[in-house]
């Protein structure tokens, strides 16, 4: 199966599934069909090819793929996202913000997945950027007065060969989780090699075989990070996202407190 690469003018092999996962998509009992993910690749590598993050985010890919929903793979340095804190960045003195046309693809996901190599035990600076534009867009309310990133849910994918998993996918999750993401139980999934120098995820060993790729708890944690990733969206989309009492911010907005005593508000 072939995706496609943002809007780049090639194509990427995701990585295969293993048994475990092969049947667990076999064997799926919900319809997920109607469900859309956008996966961003933070990674710093220029060609989308040489991406290590790219192979791991392509597990997750190829599990909801499997399963009928629309999977759109955006890997950011291929554009040019300007920094800042506006939804768009070229009524702020850039002359190019390719920005505001990614945000329509993110705003109609159900699923977010952001991945980021780690360096100097943090995530990319490209990856950052793309949490400030996130941000940059929080002012924007749904139907129901509510953040437009309600009734959405988020995931992290981290790789690298230094510590820092779990540290990257902590600032993922709750900058996405304060936003207004829904972030399920275990939404987060990583691959580290030995301290120091040494192989990435999916460089090739003296066997011929790529680094990585059988780590049972690497495998474990997204193919669990996906499944769940996907239940939560149908629960949301069947749900029509959260309820709004308490969470309107144009009530709010209009004096409205909700369960406290206000016998004047006005909504």
């Amino acid at each position: 199966m072939l995706w496609l690469l943002g809007c780049c003018n090639f194509r990427v092999m995701p990585m295969a599934l293993n048994k475990k996962q092969q049947e667990l998509c076999d064997g799926k009992a919900d319809d997920f069909s109607d469900l859309k993910a956008v996966l961003i690749n933070c990674t710093l590598k220029k060609d989308a090819d040489k991406s290590h993050t790219r192979l791991l985010l392509s597990v997750a890919g190829e599990i909801m793929s499997k399963n009928g929903v629309t999977v759109e793979d955006i890997h950011a340095p291929s554009h040019q996202i300007a920094y800042g804190i506006y939804p768009d960045m070229t009524e702020h003195g850039w002359d190019r913000d390719d920005w505001p046309k990614l945000w329509k693809k993110v705003l109609a996901a159900d699923i977010l997945i952001v991945g980021t190599p780690i360096w100097l035990g943090e995530e990319s600076s490209v990856c950052r950027i793309i949490i400030e534009r996130l941000y940059a867009m929080s002012g924007e309310l749904n139907d129901k007065g509510q953040s437009i990133f309600y009734g959405k849910t988020g995931g992290a994918v981290v790789t690298g060969n230094e510590d820092g998993v779990k540290h990257c996918a902590m600032t993922i999750l709750y900058a996405l989780s304060h936003l207004g993401y829904v972030i399920p139980p275990q939404a987060d999934c990583g691959w580290i090699g030995e301290a120091g120098p040494g192989p990435s995820y999916g460089d090739e060993q003296d066997d011929g075989e790529p680094v990585g790729f059988d780590n049972d708890f690497t495998q474990r944690n997204t193919t669990i990070m996906t499944w769940n990733l996907m239940h939560v969206a149908r629960m949301l989309k069947d749900a029509g996202g959260l309820p709004n009492h308490g969470n309107n911010r144009e009530a709010w907005k209009a004096g409205c407190r909700f369960d406290y005593e206000n016998p004047d508000y006005r909504v």
